[in-house]
């Protein structure tokens, strides 16, 4: 029998040789044979550290070495550039006895660069989406010469595009190359954080999913050691010095990655600790890293983190998430719970990545919600659940921009021709032809397409040419405008503009104090020096929704008598009181409960953010006057309300889309980059596929009992 080593090319062996490895990790094992044997595609599903990367180029690189010198043979295509300048020297290190080039494309990347590889496209290109997208309008002319020898596409990360419309976006994108490329290309995805996988095989290969070949490796030999400590913040939200304190004894002697939930709340803790270290005597050991931070500053952030031999900390944002290299991590620290248990897990597996560490992960709250999120987050961690992977439905609005692409690829297409072309597009086979017809209509009624007469082509017309003209057409996700952020000559990082922001104010940025000198609102500027305090800044945020299980996990947790080792005296004594209540009443968590009093009553649902909005919408035609409902799905009532006949009431009716949209604030509408541009019908369609769960809402009323408790 052939051993896996064996499988690989003499230079591919002679590499691993000079890296003095004695034996491949369990998913190398798995892969290596998988990818050189059969002509499948193959998704690798293993936890972070367990080398995927290797897993998916070692086999590659020895089935492309002979060709690769003369053509583009694999396209490896990231979430992010950061991860795609990290992987670059990774995988140069690989071919280091090959002949094998490694090309980059993506915003950062000079033009004498992308003409070098235009003239002649060779060995593995990394590239974004938006760079893809960026061929399909400025290089058509090239595409048949870049992609036709392409045998291998690798999607790291695949998790990432699953579920959003990025990913509609790569899949309409990766269709379209095809039809340049000699054969299909397989796909290789990896992922540390995967569900759902019928899903995700037919993202991958929706004509066949049964050549998809997922290859899971789940566990690993490393131990998770982990704590829960709760610091309650004051009653305007402040967080106590106690608890940045606590950090800084964790973290005096071990690197560490501080995630937090929010921007804003970066930049405070980032400041918060360095002000401790001062204290100290020691300087600045702690650094801010997220999206709104310039591009410099991070990687300059990283590539200290990467070379200090001191123990140094990164206070970050999701922008840390994925593999980034910041050297090894000793601890991970989590400010108030993820939204998803997915993301902690991620998280987590940032630490621990040498041969002999363990993965060390300190949790912290600052309010009894969020210590109740948290302990059912680490909860599901625990059990090994995380969130199915649910895909992007009725994806008009990313079909509208690829309309404007691809008539701009294909410089005119009959309207017969442009309904084949998206028929053969895996994401948008689907959707219905009378809609799309319906769509370009609408395009031509609003200029965003043009009729050529006589050859009844359609071209993109002046409306579609000013958005694909504007910079960020070539991404499909919104991007909020922003001022620049300048110190002197140094550009520190960017402020969104629905801040109110005047000469005088104090922020912070990048971790540190800056007091504003000017703003130069023509050229969307803030001119800024240092300053000696400063307010974090406020930042937009997305729509984030909490999966359902997450807030059944809390609910079992209230009604439980279970006790949690790893939990701090102040968050076992929170968690007694959260639980009071519960245990006086001997609420079951087969119960729903709905807290009353003389003013309002507090429904706690205790169920997914999309069901719970979709039952706020049902009260309110029948014309309550209801807020908004909370993350762990709580929705306040006024106490009049008889609530039990209500929803008895919504159960045994039939309900329509258009009842619930006749109720919805515009602010709750489902809206993307694109939406505005649909015909108001599908704006609507899309709106009931995103955020409308009707049938999750007779699952939750049929599955529940529900009591209500009056407090005296």
């Amino acid at each position: 029998m052939v051993s896996t080593f064996d499988l690989l090319s003499k230079k591919i062996q002679k590499k691993i040789w000079s890296m003095g490895w004695e034996e491949f990790t369990p998913i190398q094992d798995m892969a290596i044979p998988a990818i050189m044997e059969t002509n499948r595609d193959i998704i690798l599903s293993s936890g972070t550290a367990s080398g995927k990367t290797e897993a998916a180029f070692l086999p590659l690189l020895s089935m492309i070495e002979e060709a690769a010198e003369n053509y583009l043979k694999v396209i490896y295509i990231s979430p992010l550039k950061a991860l795609i300048n990290n992987q670059f020297d990774r995988i140069i290190s690989l071919c280091e006895y090959t002949e094998i080039p490694i090309h980059r494309w993506h915003g950062d990347v000079s033009q004498s660069l992308k003409k070098k590889f235009l003239k002649k496209p060779s060995g593995i290109l990394q590239i974004t989406p938006e760079s893809m997208e960026s061929l399909f309008i400025n290089r058509t002319e090239q595409l048949r010469y870049v992609y036709q020898h392409i045998d291998f596409i690798v999607i790291d990360e695949i998790h990432s595009f699953l579920d959003g419309d990025r990913g509609v976006h790569l899949r309409s994108l990766l269709s379209r190359m095809e039809k340049y490329a000699d054969k299909r290309p397989r796909i290789i995805g990896l992922s540390a954080t995967i569900d759902n996988f019928p899903l995700v095989k037919q993202w991958v290969n929706h004509q066949e999913t049964g050549k998809v070949q997922i290859i899971e490796y789940p566990g690993n030999d490393k131990d998770l050691q982990y704590n829960l400590m709760h610091f309650p913040a004051d009653e305007g939200g402040k967080k106590s010095l106690e608890l940045f304190e606590d950090i800084r004894f964790l973290t005096r002697e071990q690197k560490a990655l501080i995630f937090s939930n929010s921007r804003g709340e970066v930049e405070e803790t980032t400041v918060m600790m360095n002000r401790l270290t001062e204290k100290e005597g020691i300087g600045e050991t702690y650094y801010a890293h997220h999206s709104s931070i310039d591009k410099k500053e991070r990687e300059y952030v990283e590539k200290t983190m990467t070379e200090s031999k001191f123990p140094k900390s990164v206070v970050a944002t999701s922008s840390l998430e994925l593999g980034i290299d910041v050297g090894s991590i000793d601890i991970i620290i989590q400010l108030d719970s993820t939204f998803t248990v997915s993301a902690l897990k991620q998280r987590l597996g940032r630490s621990g990545r040498q041969r002999d560490a363990n993965q060390m992960l300190q949790l912290y709250s600052t309010s009894k919600n969020s210590l109740m999120q948290s302990l059912a987050v680490m909860e599901l961690v625990i059990e090994k659940w995380i969130e199915p992977s649910k895909g992007y439905p009725k994806p008009y609005d990313i079909l509208f921009h690829q309309i404007i692409s691809i008539c701009k690829e294909t410089n005119g297409i009959r309207l017969e021709g442009l309904l084949e072309k998206i028929d053969q597009i895996d994401v948008f086979c689907n959707l219905e032809e009378e809609k799309i017809i319906d769509l370009a209509d609408n395009m031509l009624e609003t200029e965003q397409l043009e009729k050529i007469q006589g050859t009844n082509e359609l071209i993109v017309g002046l409306e579609g040419e000013r958005l694909m003209r504007s910079k960020d057409f070539y991404s499909v996700f919104v991007t909020p405008e922003v001022y620049e952020v300048v110190a002197g000559i140094k550009q520190i990082g960017t402020l969104d503009k629905i801040m109110f922001l005047n000469v005088g104010d104090n922020i912070i940025l990048a971790g540190r104090l800056w007091k504003i000198k000017d703003i130069d609102m023509d050229r969307n500027k803030i001119y800024v020096q240092k300053a000696a305090d400063g307010n974090p800044p406020k930042y937009t945020s997305g729509n984030i929704k909490i999966h359902k299980r997450i807030a059944e996990r809390v609910m079992e947790i209230l009604c439980s008598k279970q006790s949690f080792p790893y939990l701090n005296e102040d968050a076992v004594y929170a968690l007694e009181e959260l639980r009071r209540p519960y245990k006086y009443y001997q609420v079951l968590p087969t119960e729903r409960m709905i807290w009353k009093d003389r003013r309002e009553m507090l429904f706690e649902t205790f169920t997914g953010t999309t069901i719970a909005t979709t039952l706020v919408w049902m009260l309110r035609t029948k014309e309550m006057d209801i807020g908004a409902v909370d993350g762990l799905g709580r929705i306040k009532l006024p106490s009049s309300v008889d609530i039990l006949h209500e929803l008895n009431e919504i159960k045994n009716k039939k309900w329509t889309v258009e009842e619930l949209i006749a109720v919805t604030k515009e602010s709750e509408l489902f809206a993307s980059k694109y939406t505005e541009y649909l015909p108001q019908y599908l704006q609507v369609e899309m709106h009931a596929s995103h955020e409308i769960d009707i049938g999750g809402v007779m699952d939750f009323l049929n599955r529940y009992t529900f009591r209500v408790i009056e407090n005296e």
